[in-house]
């Protein structure tokens, strides 16, 4: 099992993520904002400014204030954001 570093010390299983995408765009800050009715946001950017979500296989919306290219770097294995257990 694989995890990624999403920011400020909170990670997410790889496997369950499906997209990882801009925050900017119209659809995804709908997407968010539907999410948290529904109980399905997870927010982990401590309070900073979102700048990419991540939507997994269970529906659950991620909202992390990394870029979307760190977050696939890091995803990638080239900067070292993500653990093997």
């Amino acid at each position: 099992m694989r995890f990624l570093d999403v920011g400020y010390k909170n990670f997410v299983n790889t496997s369950r993520i499906v997209s990882i995408a801009s925050f900017d765009s119209a659809p995804m800050k709908r997407l968010s904002q539907d999410a948290k009715e529904a109980g399905t946001a997870i927010d982990v950017t401590c309070g900073h400014k979102c700048r990419s979500v991540l939507i997994t296989d269970s529906r659950h919306v991620i909202l992390s204030a990394l870029e979307p290219s760190a977050l696939a770097a890091k995803e990638d294995g080239s900067d070292g954001g993500s653990i093997d257990s």
